[in-house]
């Protein structure tokens, strides 16, 4: 079975995200949404809320898909999640030229840390293109609509945390 990990932060999931996540589930059998949390960033929302929030994304957003895709978190390096599960590949977006020099230096050090284990790029649809979790934690921030770029779970979860006073810690 070809197994492939897309890992991410997903602080929150995006359009973007989930465009990634259809196509590659249509190149892989098995896909592993995996939830980063990493100990050099603090995220807005907890770990355990951004997996449920993908897994809830993925049940209306793509219910045709969502029992070939598990979500977990993890911790450490990506190509041992991706051992430990199996996988051979590592699923990863493209929206712009900056993204893949910061991309490409992460495919090679994973390919020296795990020869096996291929990285695969998806160019984001013309549609989200310009989405990123950042963007919309900061829209949300200062009351925007963030309706355009996240599933509406994800647009409540934002609305909630900044209205108990929560901070962009970035």
């Amino acid at each position: 079975m070809r197994v492939a990990v897309y890992p991410g932060s997903f602080d929150p999931i995006t359009y973007g995200h989930l465009d990634v996540v259809r196509r590659a589930a249509d190149v892989f059998e098995h896909l592993v949404v995996a939830v980063l949390e990493n100990p050099r960033k603090a995220p807005l929302l907890p770990a355990a809320q951004r997996i449920d929030l993908i897994r809830q994304a993925l049940r209306v957003e793509a219910p045709a898909i969502a029992d070939r895709v598990e979500v977990e978190g993890f911790k450490g390096l990506t190509v041992e999640f991706c051992r430990a599960r199996a996988a051979r590949f590592i699923v990863r977006g493209l929206r712009a030229v900056s993204d893949f020099e910061t991309e490409m230096l992460l495919a090679h050090n994973n390919r020296r840390l795990a020869p096996e284990i291929d990285s695969v790029f998806f160019m984001t649809s013309l549609e989200s293109g310009f989405i990123s979790s950042s963007l919309a934690r900061e829209i949300a921030q200062f009351g925007g609509d963030v309706s355009g770029l996240v599933p509406p779970v994800a647009a409540a979860a934002l609305r909630a945390a900044f209205a108990t006073g929560a901070m962009d810690p970035r």
